[in-house]
């Protein structure tokens, strides 16, 4: 499975952007996909997450009212809507496929609580830079 992203740009502070994730290999549609991103000199962090079907979406609390993640799973591919950006949304964005949700991650919000290692692929980075 490769998975490419793409849709990173410069915007302004406020502004909007789209980016994209397409996957080649595999059966996009049985992926749980995910976003995460990684700002300069901190750790990754998660951003969002999509279930196989796109009926259940999980956010990181700081872009839960900003950003929406979707799918088209006869596309392969996975979008992130950016709206009300802000300069701490600077970041490399990366795209990630899980196959399987671990057995030890019980509960309610399962794809919310999945680690980056918890996936089995992941994409290019691309690059988003909030700035003025």
């Amino acid at each position: 499975v490769q998975l490419q992203a793409s849709g990173g740009g410069l915007v302004q502070p406020g502004g909007s952007l789209r980016i994209s994730c397409v996957a080649s290999g595999g059966v996009f549609s049985s992926f749980v996909m995910g976003w995460f991103r990684q700002a300069p000199a901190k750790e990754r962090e998660f951003v969002a997450a999509i279930s196989w079907s796109g009926g259940t979406t999980a956010y990181e609390e700081s872009v839960k009212d900003r950003f929406t993640i979707s799918r088209d799973n006869a596309k392969n591919t996975v979008y992130l809507q950016m709206n009300s950006l802000k300069s701490e949304d600077t970041a490399i964005y990366y795209c990630a496929a899980c196959e399987e949700i671990p057995s030890y991650i019980t509960g309610r919000n399962r794809i919310g609580r999945l680690g980056w290692d918890d996936y089995d692929y992941y994409g290019t980075g691309t690059q988003v830079t909030v700035s003025s």
